[in-house]
């Protein structure tokens, strides 16, 4: 192992991407640094993104079902109060245990955290200056470099962040007090997940999407099943809705909207903007570098995680794509890999994306228009969750299971999904398309009796036309 200032690898960023990318290099033997301003490893994800949005939709939802469901289960709650101070202390102490792990992980695996701010020179030399105050700045001079800068929330122009009003996604998770009104701008996953959150704690919600549906980039029918399911639920969805300006008065958000011509300003307590997110290259000065971007400021890289600069690598949400922390995991994963001289490669045509609402929305490989697009012929196999003998023991029979095959060689072209436990259900859909398997091999696959996998089982059958339950 090199010494701690000449590694074999420095990583800069701890996020999934990152530090999933420390842990793989160090098990190969490669000397290994990461580098990580924030206070804490884990990056976006851990700290203020999947993990702690994760649990408030879930002690979100057990507060929604105690209030309007546990009765229809016989469990009569004579009181039933909201401590949403409690919920984010659970909120934050659950954040912390996944912080905890990784700085476990890190000294299991002698990685060293190097805390403090990188800045990548040309001849990969980097820089990492120290929190204030003061600010010591140490020279490393790794083998290879993996950039894995991560991704900031994106600002609309004539509504910034101030994080009490305008809030991103970091601010709608840390709110003290359930908004009355909570304006949505972007229907996307951000969007529908945390207006979830708010609608199920009380507030009024509502989205504003530009586009005419919500969740862009998901198979059309389950983007608008989903929707139907949310709206009856009580948020106000506005899809083809514009944007157009907006101001703050004190403590409302005044936000101007136009569809088919017609205007309208709506009144919120509270505005969440997610309307996407761009690459961070905080430390990169791709230009004095020669770093070759693409056109939405993402770095660009080869199948092997390799950029255009020698030695230089890049993952995670800093090369666009899917800006998802399991692709951002296995990008490290294949980037450390190369570096230690294997022969590994990326692909993209498995990487399931969920949206953790209730129902789940879950897809995996591709859309009904995509395959139709490319031309080829295929089948639909279909399977309501309202025929599923465990969703109806368990009241939640919203839903279906989609599989999209190849019509001649019956090949699993993509899988759609929404209803209960979709995102753990997609594991197995993902391991088919992963391996080239077809619908005929889950229909061939004893599942269990009674389980909510067997509307898998049954949506394969669907596909070769000898669904049984339906």
């Amino acid at each position: 192992m090199t010494d701690t200032l000449e590694p074999d690898v420095l990583i800069i960023g701890g996020g999934p991407g990152g530090y999933v990318a420390a842990i793989r290099a160090a098990q190969l033997g490669l000397g290994t640094v990461c580098v990580e301003r924030d206070g804490t490893l884990g990056g976006a994800c851990v700290n203020v993104g999947c993990i702690p949005s994760k649990a408030l939709l879930e002690s979100s939802h057990h507060y929604e079902f105690a209030r309007e469901k546990a009765a229809t289960h016989g469990v009569m709650l004579a009181e039933i109060g909201l401590d949403l101070g409690a919920m984010q202390k659970r909120k934050t102490g659950v954040v912390g245990q996944n912080t905890r792990g990784i700085e476990y992980l890190f000294k299991k695996n002698k990685i060293r955290w190097a805390r403090g701010s990188a800045t990548l020179k040309p001849g990969r030399v980097v820089e990492v200056r120290g929190a204030p105050p003061e600010n010591s700045v140490t020279v490393y001079k790794p083998k290879s470099v993996i950039i894995a800068t991560g991704s900031v929330p994106i600002q609309l122009p004539f509504l910034p962040f101030d994080e009490d009003r305008v809030l991103s996604s970091t601010g709608a998770l840390a709110l003290g007090e359930v908004p009355e009104r909570l304006l949505v701008i972007g229907g996307g996953v951000i969007g529908v997940e945390l207006g979830s959150v708010w609608r199920r704690l009380g507030a009024k919600v509502t989205i504003i999407e530009l586009l005419p549906s919500i969740l862009a980039g998901y198979d059309a029918e389950l983007a608008r099943e989903a929707e139907k399911a949310y709206r009856k639920q009580g948020l106000d969805i506005r899809t083809a809705t514009r944007v157009t300006g907006a101001g703050r008065e004190g403590d409302r958000v005044l936000v101007d909207v136009e569809k088919d011509g017609k205007t309208e300003t709506l009144e919120a307590d509270r505005v969440l903007v997610s309307v996407g997110r761009k690459p961070s290259l905080s430390g990169i000065d791709a230009g004095a570098l020669g770093l070759a971007l693409g056109a939405r400021g993402e770095i660009r890289v080869d199948d092997q995680m390799r950029t255009n600069l020698p030695d230089v690598y890049a993952i995670g949400d800093a090369v666009g794509g899917m800006l998802l922390a399991h692709k951002a995991e296995d990008e490290g994963m294949i980037a450390a890999e190369v570096i230690a001289g294997r022969s590994s490669h990326m692909h993209y045509g498995a990487i399931p994306a969920v949206v953790y609402t209730t129902p789940e929305v879950v897809s995996v490989g591709l859309s009904e228009e995509q395959v139709k697009e490319s031309g080829r012929e295929y089948t639909v196999g279909k399977f309501p969750y309202s025929a599923n003998a465990r969703a109806r023991t368990a009241g939640e029979s919203t839903g279906f299971v989609k599989l999209i095959a190849d019509a001649h060689t019956d090949a699993l072209l993509g899988a759609h999904l929404l209803g209960p436990s979709a995102s753990e259900l997609v594991a197995e859909l993902t391991i088919t398309l992963e391996f080239g398997g077809s619908s005929e091999d889950i229909a061939l696959t004893v599942h269990p009796h009674p389980t909510l996998s067997e509307a898998t089982r049954e949506a394969a059958l669907a596909v070769l036309g000898r669904a049984i339950h339906i």
